[in-house]
């Protein structure tokens, strides 16, 4: 439901100047801690990270208290690398950046600045009588200042160096990369997205989405033309050339496959093609089989077809269950397995230069870790690239073969390294600033426990240090997505990790925490993931707050009577879902920009996907249908400029509440997106959370 973003320190003074608060008693003391908000929120979040393909060199995002610039990593002419920032960007004024793209020579990077890089153009976060900033394409070089080429976002800089290509108002633009002449637009009647050059930069290959399909075109330059990859009713994705440039790969899904918040294990098996580039005229080479994996399923890679050594198709299937890594011949044939069989999901995927093996992240040594193994697309047998107690994720494999991650453990936070046979190297050493507790933060441990229904849970348990152990209050939490996976430690996803955050301050505080990775999430397998009666098809997921809640009541060291509940998105859904059907078990909640009522959800769908629901069942699947039951106070927080979860989902639920009788106190953000882009609004976010619970939990009741 989102790729959420950021969050920081909140102090009490800000909360007035921020946002709308109504209904707000006074402060209550705060529990005690061992550091601030501030303090476990001080390290910077890398993102993009992002290899060259010339010069050894790596890039990534840093995201330092709502500044976003561009780092960049390059070998020191021994083992080591030299790290720097070629942005300097300043001010917490919610301007996103990222989606960078190099140039050829390894020298030029352009990216997206401003706007939400979700969809949806600019933003107007800081609210300015002039309007929003114009989303807008940059170019830095190594050793030239940033300068802006144009408004757009998504830039692929060709292969050739000389053009630029990106999207604005879903069109595709071209412009010089010296600059000098005026940007020229493709006129195409779909959305265009995904735009991928051909390896010598002739022409450019993209995705046309036009409502109820989409199509693969390929724009030649010299030629002022687009031809169409073997055109059909279905949905085409995924562009992917052939090293040589004669051809070009794509996933075709049968038209009417594509469901949302439904569980969906089986449909009409969805097909890998393989076209000519000049003619359009393709054919099939792979199809799914009938049964698990018939529907597709990308893992969270971006790229999840590759064209690598020998002819071979990669690509990600869920043929087993679980999503594993495939090969093909691109003349068709018999997929391969070239991962390890086992009861695992593969995440991100990086290709080598050389196009002969594949790093992937996988939770396959340990289910709520992930680390990277490496996989030669020949076949040979996978291995484990990293091990031990911490996760890694989003390889990349730069141009001289070396390896580069995010990593992070229970107590350090995510940050690039470089993944030699000696072990792991921060990128930039010193970023982690000293007042960072890392001393003082806990190991969560690994627990499962029954659903309501019998289904087996897992999650995190975050413990008090032991001078604060006692029969006292716990909070239950929920991620969004719901296609995520909280991990025992650091996630390398930017607002998972200052949930992550927030779990470790609140049981530093005294709270016992239950980080929980209910059915509908990823890492557990197909069956989990498309969860029966899921969603708006019968809320089964809401057996797992249960399951959750009665797992805390029988601890010994929680008092049963104030257990909390808080999530974001559709964690935001868990929220006031359980609330709404489990007061009892639930003595307050703390509710972000949660769905409350699917069937006014799927009117903001495109009329293919909303048709797939049943209103009546959507509707008896919400918490709005059962709000008569509701008892317990909640918090509701929501940016009124969301783009992904629509602001009246929150106003229907008021009025529900305000019918009922029903304790509620609220915080909009004027201006915000989804993704919450400015660090002001999440310090609002958290600290709210932190001071409502505290209000609400930490005492014992009279």
């Amino acid at each position: 439901m989102e790729r959420t973003r950021r969050a920081r320190h909140w102090a009490r003074s800000l909360l007035a100047a921020a946002t709308a608060l109504i209904c707000t008693p006074a402060l209550a003391a705060s529990p005690p801690h061992d550091f601030s908000l501030a303090q476990i929120l001080s390290a910077p979040f890398p993102s993009g990270l992002t290899a060259a393909p010339a010069g050894g060199r790596v890039a990534w995002v840093y995201d330092d208290k709502g500044a976003r610039n561009v780092w960049v990593a390059e070998p020191d002419g021994g083992a080591g690398y030299r790290s720097r920032a070629i942005t300097s960007f300043a001010g917490d004024e919610g301007i996103d950046l990222g989606e960078l793209s190099w140039s050829a020579d390894g020298r030029q990077i352009a990216f997206s600045r401003a706007g939400s890089l979700e969809g949806g153009g600019p933003v107007n976060i800081m609210s300015k009588p002039s309007g929003p900033p114009p989303q807008t394409i940059w170019l830095a070089g190594l050793d030239a200042a940033p300068r802006a080429v144009g408004p757009g976002h998504s830039p692929a800089i060709s292969p050739k160096g000389d053009v630029v290509a990106y999207l604005a108002g879903g069109q595709i633009w071209t412009a010089p990369l010296a600059g000098g002449a005026p940007a020229q637009r493709v006129t195409d009647r779909g959305r265009d997205s995904s735009l991928t050059w051909s390896p010598d930069g002739s022409r450019l290959a993209f995705v046309s989405a036009r409502g109820d399909h989409s199509l693969i075109g390929v724009l030649d330059l010299a030629a002022d033309t687009i031809a169409w990859m073997a055109p059909s009713v279905d949905t085409d994705v995924a562009p992917e050339w052939s090293p040589d440039g004669r051809r070009i790969a794509f996933v075709r899904i049968a038209t009417g496959e594509q469901q949302i918040f439904l569980a969906h294990r089986e449909g009409a098996p969805w097909s890998i093609w393989v076209a000519d580039p000049a003619t359009g005229q393709g054919r099939s080479v792979w199809r799914a089989d009938p049964g698990p994996g018939s529907v597709f399923h990308p893992a969270l890679a971006e790229r999840v077809l590759m064209w690598s050594a020998g002819d071979r198709l990669v690509f990600p299937w869920e043929k087993t269950g679980w999503t594993h890594l495939y090969a093909v011949s691109a003349e068709g044939g018999p997929a391969r397995e070239i991962t390890a069989p086992g009861a695992y999901e593969v995440f991100n995927i990086a290709l080598s230069p050389d196009r002969s093996r594949v790093v992937y992240s996988a939770n396959a040594a340990e289910t709520d870790r992930w680390a990277l193994w490496e996989a030669p697309v020949a076949g040979g047998g996978a291995h484990a690239v990293t091990h031990g107690a911490a996760n890694e994720d989003y390889p990349e494999i730069a141009s001289d073969g070396r390896l580069f991650a995010l990593h992070g453990d229970a107590r350090n936070p995510m940050r690039p390294v470089s993944v030699g046979p000696k072990g792991l190297s921060d990128l930039a050493a010193g970023a982690i600033p000293a007042e960072f507790p890392v001393s003082r933060l806990v190991e969560p441990q690994a627990v499962t426990f029954a659903a309501a229904d019998g289904l087996t849970v897992h999650g995190q348990l975050f413990l008090p240090p032991p001078d604060r152990r006692r029969p006292g209050p716990a909070v239950l939490f929920f991620h969004g997505g719901p296609v995520r996976e909280m991990l025992l430690g650091w996630h390398p996803m930017d607002a998972y990790t200052f949930m992550y955050a927030m779990n470790q301050y609140l049981a530093n505080e005294g709270y016992v925490v239950l980080s929980v990775n209910y059915r509908g999430g990823i890492g557990y397998g197909l069956d989990w993931r498309e969860a029966k009666d899921f969603g708006a098809g019968g809320a089964s997921e809401f057996n797992d707050i249960v399951g959750a809640a009665h797992y805390l009541q029988a601890r010994s060291d929680v008092d049963p009577a104030r257990i909390g509940i808080y999530g974001a998105s559709y964690g935001g859904l868990m929220t006031a879902l359980g609330l709404s059907r489990a007061s009892d078990l639930l003595a307050a909640g703390v509710d972000y920009a949660g769905v409350h009522d699917w069937r006014a959800m799927f009117k903001a769908l495109p009329p293919a996907l909303a048709a797939a629901a049943d209103p009546q069942r959507a509707f008896d699947s919400s918490a709005m249908a059962t709000i008569d039951r509701w008892r317990s106070p909640v918090l509701l927080v929501h940016a009124d400029d969301d783009r992904n979860v629509p602001f009246d989902q929150t106003v229907e639920l008021v009025q529900g509440l305000r019918k009922h009788g029903i304790p509620f106190e609220q915080i909009v953000i004027p201006d915000e997106i989804h993704d919450l882009l400015r660090q002001h609004s999440w310090l609002t976010l958290l600290g709210a959370t932190d001071d409502f619970f505290g209000r609400k939990l930490y005492e014992p009741r009279p």
